[in-house]
C-alpha cells in the first residue's frame, strides 16, 4: 500500500513525524532572532561623546537633566542622546550702527564665547541647539548699538574702541551668562565712516601731527639756542678770567724774553733805550 503524506508529514510505513526536527529548527531561529535583538539593544546602548562635546540624554522627548562628557558610555536604549560642542565659537557679525550725533557708521564685530557644560541641558530644554541664532545674535546686536549711540564717530574711529569693546563684552556677559553662554572676548575689526567724515577726521589727526612736530622742532631750536648761549657765556668767562691773571709787569718780561730768544737766534746785542720799567724800547744792534 503506497505513503500518503499529509501536512508534510510522513503517516504511511509506519514511520513516525518529524516533529522534532522543526523544533530544533524552531529553537535555533530563536536563539539566532534573540542574539540580532540583543546586539541591536547592545548597539543602542552605546554611545560616544566626541572630544569637546557634552551629551545631553532625552527619553521620548523629553529632556531628563542628565549630560554626558567626553567618551564612551551605556545608557538606557530607550534614551537619545544630543551632542552638544562645549569648544570656543566665534561669531561674526558686521552692522550698521548709530553714532551719538547719529551718523550710520559701519562696524564689524567678533564674539569669542562657549557653551557653559553645567547649563548644556537647561540650554537645550529651554532654548535649543540653534541657540547661536535665537540669543547671542540678537543680544549682540543690540549691545552693538546701546555702546556705539553713547560714542561719537571721531572717539570710535580714533581712541574709543577698545572702552566700546569692553563695553559690549560687559553687557554681554550680563544677558548671555545666566542664559548658559560664557563669554569669553568682543574684537572689533573695523570701523567704516562715512567718506566725508573719514576725510575730515584724517585731515584733523595731520594738522595735529604737524602742530606736535612744529612744536618739537621750537622747543629743539630753543634748546640749541641756550646751548650756544651758555658756550659762548662760558668762553667769555674764560677769557676775562685770563686777562685779569696777566699783570703789566709779566708782559713786560715776557717781551724782554722774548727779546732776548730773537737776539740770540739773529746773533745781535740788545740795547735798551730809556728805562725798560717806564715802557721804552729795546733795540737790537749787531755784535
Amino acid at each position: 500500500m503506497a505513503n500518503v503524506t499529509r501536512g508534510g508529514f510522513d503517516l504511511g510505513g509506519g514511520g513516525m513525524p518529524a516533529m522534532p526536527s522543526l523544533r530544533a529548527a524552531g529553537r535555533k531561529i530563536l536563539w539566532i532572532a534573540a542574539g540580532v535583538v540583543i546586539f541591536f539593544l547592545f548597539l543602542a546602548s552605546v554611545t560616544s561623546i566626541p572630544t569637546g562635546n557634552v551629551g545631553v540624554l532625552t527619553l521620548f522627548g523629553r529632556v531628563t537633566g542628565e549630560t554626558l562628557p567626553e567618551g564612551i558610555h551605556m545608557i538606557n536604549p530607550l534614551k537619545a542622546v544630543q551632542k552638544l560642542s562645549i569648544q570656543t565659537q566665534s561669531v561674526k557679525e558686521s552692522a550698521s550702527v548709530p553714532s551719538n550725533e547719529g551718523l550710520i557708521l559701519a562696524l564689524d564685530t567678533s564674539l569669542l564665547l562657549h557653551l557653559d557644560r553645567s547649563m548644556a541641558a537647561q540650554v537645550y530644554q529651554s532654548v535649543g541647539a540653534d541657540y547661536g541664532d535665537k540669543i547671542i545674535e540678537p543680544t549682540m546686536r543690540a549691545a552693538i548699538r546701546a555702546s556705539t549711540s553713547a560714542h561719537t564717530a571721531n572717539a570710535l574711529y580714533t581712541n574709543a574702541r577698545e572702552l566700546v569693546q569692553q563695553q559690549i563684552q560687559d553687557e554681554l556677559t550680563k544677558q548671555l551668562a545666566p542664559r548658559g553662554v560664557i563669554v569669553e572676548n568682543v574684537l572689533l575689526r573695523d570701523v567704516q565712516l562715512p567718506a566725508m567724515l573719514k576725510g575730515s577726521i584724517e585731515a584733523k589727526q595731520q594738522a595735529e601731527q604737524d602742530a606736535l612736530r612744529m612744536s618739537f622742532i621750537l622747543q629743539k631750536e630753543k634748546q640749541e639756542a641756550e646751548r650756544k648761549r651758555i658756550e659762548a657765556q662760558g668762553i667769555a668767562d674764560f677769557q676775562k678770567i685770563v686777562a685779569t691773571g696777566i699783570s703789566p709787569q709779566l708782559l713786560e718780561w715776557k717781551g724782554i724774553e722774548a727779546t732776548e730768544k730773537l737776539a740770540v737766534s739773529a746773533n745781535a746785542k740788545i740795547v735798551i733805550i730809556g728805562n725798560p720799567k717806564n715802557g721804552l724800547p729795546l733795540v737790537l744792534e749787531p755784535k
